[in-house]
């Protein structure tokens, strides 16, 4: 069996690697660039699936309706269609939540689903990343390519998320330990923006949050800002 996988995140790259070395039975093409997924790459290819674990761009539509695309998306769907699946359900108090595997179609994860895994929503979200790319790479997929699920349609109703925008980071107006906490421990990974304050003349990002006794301990980093010029 030929098989695509087209991932970003170095996590990923690791674990889908390590799955490589283990079956060396399947034809296995790994793509992490952009530009390198295009129709005429999979078209030679030809591949019974294209496995997306984590990707930032759309998927050309030439590419969807004439491969079966397999994408996985950290909510348990139709519940968190949408951006920053991870940070809006911990801001929403949410600390369990499902990786579900749909059939990539236009609307924005609204496919058909093949199968769903429980995901815990503890600890940084460099930690929950890992601990998703695992469940994909060591059972989903494999799920997948062994017994070829046919895909359900998804059911209940649909909620949507907004992908969240980087100034939504700033903590300086949380009020309680468990949010502050929550903030800087879903934005701790390769590729976000760390929780912050600011005053008139400092940024002060935090990272490695932990709870201590009335406090949350964690590591800063304290940038200066530099002052505009004015120009006479």
């Amino acid at each position: 069996m030929k098989i695509v996988i087209a991932t970003i995140k170095s996590w990923n790259i690791k674990e889908a690697k390590k799955f490589i070395s283990k079956n060396k039975g399947l034809e296995i093409t790994l793509i992490t660039d952009e530009k390198k997924l295009t129709y005429r790459k999979i078209r030679k290819i030809n591949p019974r699936y294209i496995f997306f674990p984590h990707w930032s761009w759309i998927i050309p539509e030439e590419i969807y309706k004439n491969y079966e695309c397999v994408v996985f998306h950290m909510t348990d769907l139709p519940f968190g269609r949408g951006g920053s699946p991870l940070q809006n359900l911990i801001v929403r108090g949410i600390y369990k939540t499902k990786i579900t595997a749909i059939k990539v179609v236009k609307g924005i994860d609204a496919g058909d689903i093949y199968l769903k895994r429980p995901l815990s929503l503890q600890g940084s979200a460099s930690r929950i990343f890992k601990n998703g790319s695992r469940i994909v790479f060591r059972n989903m997929i494999p799920y997948i390519i062994k017994k070829e699920p046919v895909p359900i349609p998804q059911k209940g109703k649909a909620v949507s998320f907004t992908r969240r925008r980087p100034e939504q980071g700033n903590i300086v107006n949380l009020t309680t330990k468990k949010k502050v906490y929550d903030y800087i421990r879903m934005l701790d990974a390769e590729g976000y923006l760390s929780a912050f304050v600011e005053t008139a003349g400092l940024k002060i990002e935090f990272s490695n949050a932990r709870s201590g006794k009335n406090c949350i301990l964690s590591d800063a980093k304290i940038s200066i800002k530099r002052k505009r010029r004015i120009k006479i």
